[in-house]
């Protein structure tokens, strides 16, 4: 079924043990669209100012990108991000950050995205995106992603958010903060109480753990990776590998779940091999699924 995204398109600049990458493409719905587009075709929603000096469609390769709905928009600025990570790299470090046309109006959607059975709604402003959510046509399965800031700053509306969606996928430090709970199955759980029907939290280097509201769960380990050059984007590709592979599927229940959080953490794993979108760029869907195939044997008992 077809499967719409629409996020954040930035630039951004990244400083991490092996390197400094200045000025590299970064944005959510980019990194999700690297890993989703692997899968099924991908419609692109998306703004960015006339800064933005990328070819998207250059960039996306032979992958199927949409992107009648990417708008660089004359007199605005592209969402800009400066983080930097030590250590074993599980967390970045905001060293700026520039919204610029992120605090503008969205994109403008096309006719054509509005019956998009799946739709990802990858981290922006809560109320941006419920605004996108209202211009819908009863899609079949809706996932959205959060951050640290809009639970502290609109918690209202992402609260509102998660009574109209069926996933949230969210890291571990956010689903703590949003619950208040310092037990990751506690926090949850309470998160499906505010209306998802799915919660998959996201542990960095320690995997993640699916939870519904059937009381099935899945817990996963990373896949096994030697060299993490840098881990921008991770989590945004891990979403656009679930979200490619339930799409391509055309099928929500445990087992398409299960499967779909491998190929995440697989896509993932590829993403954090390079700077910015080039780990995941030049991955073939035959190497993601030999991924695939060897984090099934190490994982079984």
């Amino acid at each position: 079924m077809s499967l719409l995204v629409t996020g954040s398109i930035g630039i951004d600049t990244v400083r991490t043990p092996f390197g400094y990458n200045k000025d590299c493409v970064g944005g959510s719905a980019v990194h999700f669209t690297m890993g989703a587009g692997l899968f099924t075709e991908v419609k692109f929603l998306g703004v960015a100012g006339e800064d933005f000096n990328f070819n998207l469609k250059e960039l996306f390769g032979d992958r199927k990108v949409d992107l009648e709905g990417l708008e660089i928009r004359k007199g605005s600025k592209t969402f800009r991000w400066s983080g930097s990570y030590e250590g074993d790299m599980n967390s970045a470090h905001t060293d700026a950050v520039e919204l610029n046309v992120l605090t503008e109006n969205p994109p403008q959607m096309p006719a054509g995205y509005r019956d998009c059975g799946y739709v990802f709604l990858a981290n922006t402003a809560p109320s941006l995106q419920i605004q996108l959510l209202d211009q819908l046509n009863n899609p079949s399965f809706v996932a959205a992603d959060t951050m640290n800031h809009w639970i502290i700053a609109a918690n209202d509306d992402l609260r509102e958010l998660l009574r109209r969606i069926d996933m949230l996928v969210i890291n571990e430090g956010e689903a703590k903060l949003l619950t208040g709970q310092c037990n990751l199955v506690t926090a949850a759980k309470n998160i499906l109480d505010m209306g998802p029907q799915v919660v998959i939290v996201k542990k960095g280097e320690h995997g993640s753990i699916m939870y519904n509201a059937n009381g099935d769960s899945f817990l996963l380990p990373a896949y096994p990776t030697a060299i993490v050059i840098d881990p921008t984007g991770a989590g945004d590709s891990f979403a656009g590998g679930v979200m490619g592979y339930l799409a391509s599927a055309g099928r929500v229940d445990v087992v398409s779940l299960r499967n779909a959080m491998v190929y995440g953490t697989v896509v993932a794993s590829f993403t954090i091999g390079d700077f910015s979108i080039y780990g995941i760029k030049n991955a073939t869907r035959q190497a993601i699924d030999e991924r695939f195939d060897q984090l099934r044997k190490v994982t079984q008992f």
